[in-house]
């Protein structure tokens, strides 16, 4: 049974519960399926030993989600409450539920509209809700118990109802990736990383190794600024095509310019990709 959680979306308290509890927006982190954050970040998250980003497009969705919660409401004629739900370790910030508790909404403000990959998933022939939404939801079915969920997906104007119906067999797979995820963090034990993690480096072999590359880094490029300062002074005192002297020589080069591919009608619209050569593996040292 679920109860209601009084809290400021936003507030320290707000924070504070949301690192302690599972989370329905976390689930789809803990499955493998977030297209935005990895479990090892997740984990970090929830030792406090990271923050949440909040990016241009959360913040444009938690600026929309007023008028798209009245948008609903217009559209449906139902009066929805946000709030949160918990029940045990697991919680439901819900963006509404009706006061029967019978129906709720998750409002998408997507960034980009109705040219967003999410509002033309829905709007396609069959529609379609990606995985990382439908196990979010699905969360929020288990712990709320509503009967159905209206994802609404609004453009800033107007909006989109894609209802999704509790699927109870797919609520033991939320609890088992949770539950093996929880074991992680009380264990204090990273999760396996993924392409898009950073692995953090403090052995001492490494420190020694960085430490070298960042002297030697600061030096080459205080040299490279008085290098290129040297060769612009030649550059000016040079006025002939090619000019020598003191085992240095100048000269000036008339190069073609590049064509520019997109400008070529027979391109136009064509399948350029299958003429792509074999990937290749680059690897990039950069001071942090």
């Amino acid at each position: 049974m679920s109860t209601i959680v009084r809290l400021v979306q936003g507030s320290a308290e707000w924070h504070e519960h949301r690192r302690l509890h599972r989370n329905a927006s976390e689930t789809p982190i803990v499955l493998g399926v977030s297209p935005w954050t990895t479990p090892y970040q997740l984990w970090q998250q929830k030792l406090g030993v990271a923050t949440p980003e909040v990016n241009a497009a959360m913040l444009h969705g938690t600026e929309l989600e007023p008028a798209a919660r009245a948008a609903y409401e217009r559209l449906t004629g139902l009066v929805m409450q946000p709030l949160v739900l918990v029940d045990g370790e697991y919680s439901a910030s819900l963006d509404g539920l009706t006061l029967a508790g019978e129906r709720l909404v998750e409002i998408k403000c997507p960034y980009k509209g109705r040219e967003s990959a999410l509002w033309k998933a829905i709007e396609a022939t069959p529609r379609t809700l990606p995985e990382h939404y439908q196990w979010q939801v699905q969360h929020q079915l288990m712990v709320s118990q509503a009967d159905i969920a209206d994802v609404f997906v609004f453009d800033g104007s107007e909006g989109v109802v894609f209802p999704v119906a509790p699927d109870e067999s797919a609520w033991p797979r939320i609890h088992e990736a949770w539950d093996a995820f929880a074991r992680y963090i009380t264990e204090a034990q990273a999760p396996p990383l993924t392409d898009r993690d950073t692995r953090i480096r403090d052995d001492p072999e490494w420190l020694e190794a960085a430490a070298r590359y960042v002297k030697l880094r600061t030096a080459y490029d205080e040299l490279s600024a008085k290098c290129d300062e040297a060769k612009a002074q030649l550059v000016g005192l040079a006025n002939h095509a090619k000019e020598q002297g003191g085992g240095v020589s100048v000269t000036r080069v008339c190069k073609r310019g590049n064509i520019d591919y997109k400008r070529v009608p027979e391109l136009v619209g064509a399948e350029l990709e299958q003429y792509r050569g074999a990937a290749r593996m680059e690897v990039r040292v950069q001071i942090a």
